[in-house]
């Protein structure tokens, strides 16, 4: 394109353009919300509870067996805890999509029910993520064939 007067009209559109990009970029800054935070834990669930604190609340994170099986039903226990949690296991060793848990509240706490598929592998490591007021918990157990 070769070089062009600038013209008056062309000048207010170059400003017209300036002016809705800065707004845009403005708006974006303004109403930007950080993005959920993970508290990663180092505990292994197959050995034991996980504990967490969540509004200066201690949280135990229990599975109703220390060597879950695949193809079998597993029982997420969290208490105590008053808001119902949504929580969600993938495979961390394996790719196997991301399965969503069940809770039903209990008369201390809520219960969260899944079944983890069978791999090929004879051990495979899962994730739960557990999501509670916009915070996400995370803990990992080991299946067995």
């Amino acid at each position: 394109m070769a070089a062009q007067k600038l013209t008056r009209g062309r000048l207010i559109q170059i400003i017209i353009l300036m002016i809705i990009l800065i707004s845009a970029f403005v708006w974006r800054t303004v109403t930007y919300k950080s993005k959920t935070t993970v508290q990663r834990s180092v505990c292994n669930l197959n050995t034991g509870n996980c504990f967490f604190n969540i509004n200066n609340k201690k949280i135990i994170v229990s599975l109703s067996q220390t060597k879950p099986q695949a193809n079998t039903l597993v029982e997420l226990y969290i208490n105590p805890v008053d808001i119902n949690p949504s929580a969600s296991v993938s495979g961390v060793t394996m790719n196997m999509g991301i399965l969503p848990i069940i809770f039903t509240q209990q008369k201390d706490g809520w219960v969260g029910k899944f079944t983890v598929p069978q791999s090929t592998h004879n051990k495979m490591t899962w994730n739960i993520d557990i999501k509670i007021n916009q915070n996400i918990y995370s803990s990992e157990f080991t299946v067995t064939k």
